[in-house]
């Protein structure tokens, strides 16, 4: 597994793992909802400047995304999908 497919593999548990969508996350971080998706596929390389943003978002170390990810490791469930609810304050 490459630093790239690491980091996407990290970055998807910890998000997934807070309950946190992708496009809260990229609001959150300030950066593209679709390059947050890039991310997590390891199709794109992002920068050290955007792994701080994340961290940031996660509310986690940068060092967290550089975990070493077990061989055996099952891809990780997504959470539901669909809109959020009308009452829900997502800015916050």
């Amino acid at each position: 597994m490459d630093a790239r497919q690491r980091v996407a593999m990290n970055l998807r548990r910890l998000r997934v793992s807070k309950g946190i969508s992708q496009d809260d996350l990229a609001l959150t971080a300030d950066i593209e909802r679709s390059y947050a998706g890039h991310l997590e596929r390891g199709s794109k390389n992002p920068t050290v400047v955007t792994l701080e943003k994340i961290a940031t978002a996660l509310s986690c170390d940068i060092s967290e995304l550089f975990a070493p990810v077990p061989d055996d490791t099952k891809p990780i469930e997504p959470l539901r999908s669909g809109r959020r609810p009308p009452n829900r304050d997502w800015r916050s």
